[in-house]
């Protein structure tokens, strides 16, 4: 079954809040000829700049998300940010389990699990990021990797629920290096992720989930990625900062789409 594109620009710990509303109103008259029906397009900044991009986007076909929730809707977890306080700001997704929030500040399967729990309680949009490190791959253990992450990142997820959720495919070892999959590579681990959906609910609801590749994509290689039969979009670091990279990008993949 046909799914629609999705490419998530996450701009990490870049762009002030006056950079950031820049950058919107920049993507706004790039973006402004591509079908609305053919993309979402999703710009995730830093908290400081949600304000400033949701209002910018007003009126466009972007769309806005954070980079992070805690799974407490409110308490002593200083350095966090809540669903509610995302949601009354007009937020609409949320990237969790991110390579570098498991890298650098202590990530667990069961930590993105209870912060996806806690973005499906406030009606955002989760994408989940999976994927494996480069010894991991290396020595053959990247299914097994991925397993481990789906299996205890989805613990207790309906299939309700799980039509709700994208994912996030994103070889750590690809990530700002200029190391990329080769399109082959990468359909094949996310055929692997959309057989464990699969068994976990069915091909019914596997067909539907939109999976994403996170590893260096950019305008150059969107088109093949986007163009295998499992690749639905991308989860876009530094080709998302500027405009008119983002928008190739974006026109890049939908045209991979169409070829498939």
């Amino acid at each position: 079954m046909a799914r629609k594109v999705v490419i998530a620009g996450n701009w990490k710990m870049n762009k002030t809040a006056s950079e950031g509303k820049a950058l919107v109103e920049a993507l706004k008259e790039t973006t402004k000829g591509i079908c609305p029906n053919c993309a979402d397009i999703i710009v995730c900044p830093p908290f400081t700049t949600l304000v400033s991009v949701i209002e910018a986007a007003k009126g466009s076909n972007i769309k806005v998300g954070a980079q992070n929730i805690h799974w407490a809707d409110n308490g002593a977890f200083t350095g966090e940010i809540a669903g509610n306080m995302l949601k009354e700001l007009g937020v609409e997704y949320v990237i969790i389990g991110h390579s570098e929030r498991r890298q650098y500040f202590g990530e667990t399967d069961e930590t993105v699990n209870l912060r996806l729990k806690a973005a499906l309680k406030n009606d955002l949009k989760p994408i989940v990021c999976i994927g494996e490190l480069l010894e991991e791959r290396e020595s053959g253990a990247t299914e097994k990797v991925l397993f481990t992450q789906l299996d205890g990142g989805l613990k207790d997820i309906s299939a309700a629920d799980m039509e709700k959720i994208i994912l996030a495919y994103e070889p750590v070892w690809a990530i700002g290096t200029g190391k990329t999959a080769t399109p082959d590579i990468a359909e094949e681990t996310h055929k692997y992720i959309r057989s464990f959906l699969a068994d976990k609910y069915g091909k019914e609801v596997a067909d539907k989930i939109v999976i994403q590749y996170g590893g260096s994509m950019k305008a150059e290689n969107a088109e093949a990625l986007v163009g295998q039969a499992d690749i639905d979009g991308g989860l876009i670091g530094g080709a998302a900062l500027k405009a008119d990279s983002f928008t190739a990008l974006i026109e890049n993949a939908i045209a991979g789409a169409k070829n498939k």
